[in-house]
């Protein structure tokens, strides 16, 4: 059996498949279904999401990071909709582990903040209040933009381009990621 078909296989049989947000629940949902996985031979994690939170997306990603760096191939099968998270956990796994399936599609754009500034009390302190939302968002901006590059490492993608292009929602269909070499391959 060539290496292809050893890979196909592998990636029609995920052990690991999430649906829906990504949030509290599906980070729960992620850790079950790891702890129940097995700990060796190739992991395929399975999603479909139209998005959420960004900072679960890390934090699964870096779980990922940890399993991958002893040596453990872990592979990325993104399905239907791969979405603003979604793209941020993808971010987690090397092109080389990246796959879609046909006709799914991914979303880059930027980090949103919704927020209401209330400003109340003595002049100096509403300084500060205005200072410590500033801190956030570009706080929140160097967080999105290592990202950024997460996503396009070793692909044809710069992250001036990727950074220019998700303020309006970067669409990218799986042919077209495949293209630009931000996923191995469509199956």
């Amino acid at each position: 059996m060539s290496e292809q078909s050893k890979r196909q296989t592998v990636l029609t049989s995920p052990q690991l498949r999430l649906i829906g947000s990504v949030d509290e629940a599906m980070y729960a949902e992620f850790r079950d279904q790891l702890a129940n996985a097995p700990t060796e031979g190739p992991l395929v994690v399975a999603i479909t999401t139209l998005g959420g939170n960004p900072e679960v997306a890390r934090t699964m990603a870096d779980d990922i990071r940890l399993l991958r760096e002893p040596g453990r191939e872990i592979y990325f099968l993104g399905k239907s909709a791969v979405y603003s998270a979604g793209a941020t956990f993808m971010a987690g796994f090397p092109v080389s582990h990246r796959f879609m399936t046909r006709d799914s599609s991914l979303l880059i754009h930027e980090r949103q903040i919704a927020k209401t500034i209330n400003l109340s009390g003595p002049l100096k302190s509403c300084i500060y209040q205005l200072k410590a939302a500033l801190n956030e968002i570009e706080h929140s901006i160097e967080i999105e933009e290592a990202g950024f590059r997460d996503i396009v490492k070793g692909s044809d993608v710069s992250f001036e381009d990727v950074r220019d292009r998700a303020p309006e929602n970067w669409y990218i269909g799986c042919e077209k990621a495949k293209e630009l070499g931000l996923i191995a391959e469509v199956i």
